[in-house]
């Protein structure tokens, strides 16, 4: 993808893109999140919920829910002529899980959105990427009507390493989005450099 001329005359710029994914449990505001700061209209890939889903699709805390991603969310944003991040917001249902290794393939890191109400939600997405050594944060988006809690708190409740961020961001904010990426970011080239590895693979 070629967006345009740093300088007239001068041959276009292609940049280097960034690959990052927002994932989490059932109904956490992945979709909004992605839809929050993508410039282009995002990809979304919804389905109505079916009584026939309900046995699987646990909606207790979020009852007014009546969409669920089953493929993905995309969404893109240009940072500079030469850097652009591609978002790849995951399906939050156990029966998706097999999208994720094809997701996964190639990200620089993660988001890991958590709700307090339903912290164990996120127990899974945490797993994943900690078993693939693929760095992530833990994005604690802040609703409304949920109890709200220190990031160390929030640490210590899902047992995590020290070095793993804990962001409390409002999902619905494009400003709150983008210093949860920019953690990512900052991390995954962090995470890179202890461990020796190539930022993007």
């Amino acid at each position: 993808m070629i967006l345009g001329r740093s300088e007239r005359g001068t041959p276009p710029v292609e940049p280097v893109t960034l690959k990052i994914l927002v994932a989490g449990g059932f109904g956490v505001g992945k979709t909004t999140c992605v839809g929050a700061v993508s410039e282009i209209k995002p990809l979304r890939t919804e389905e109505v919920l079916t009584e026939a889903g309900r046995p699987v699709d646990d909606t207790s805390g979020v009852e007014s829910k009546t969409t669920t991603t089953v493929a993905m969310d995309f969404g893109r944003i240009t940072l500079r002529e030469d850097l652009v991040l591609y978002l790849f917001g995951t399906p939050g249902q156990d029966r998706f899980w097999f999208l994720w290794d094809e997701l996964a393939s190639g990200a620089l890191g993660a988001v890991v959105l958590a709700d307090t109400r339903r912290l164990e939600d996120c127990f899974a997405a945490v797993d994943y990427f900690e078993r693939r050594s693929i760095p992530f944060v833990i994005g604690v988006n802040c609703f409304e009507d949920a109890a709200r809690y220190p990031a160390e708190t929030v640490r210590r409740a899902l047992d995590l390493d020290p070095g793993v961020p804990v962001v409390l961001c409002d999902a619905r904010q494009r400003d709150s989005v983008k210093d949860v990426l920019v953690s990512v970011v900052r991390h995954a080239m962090a995470y890179a450099t202890e461990n020796r590895q190539p930022a993007t693979t």
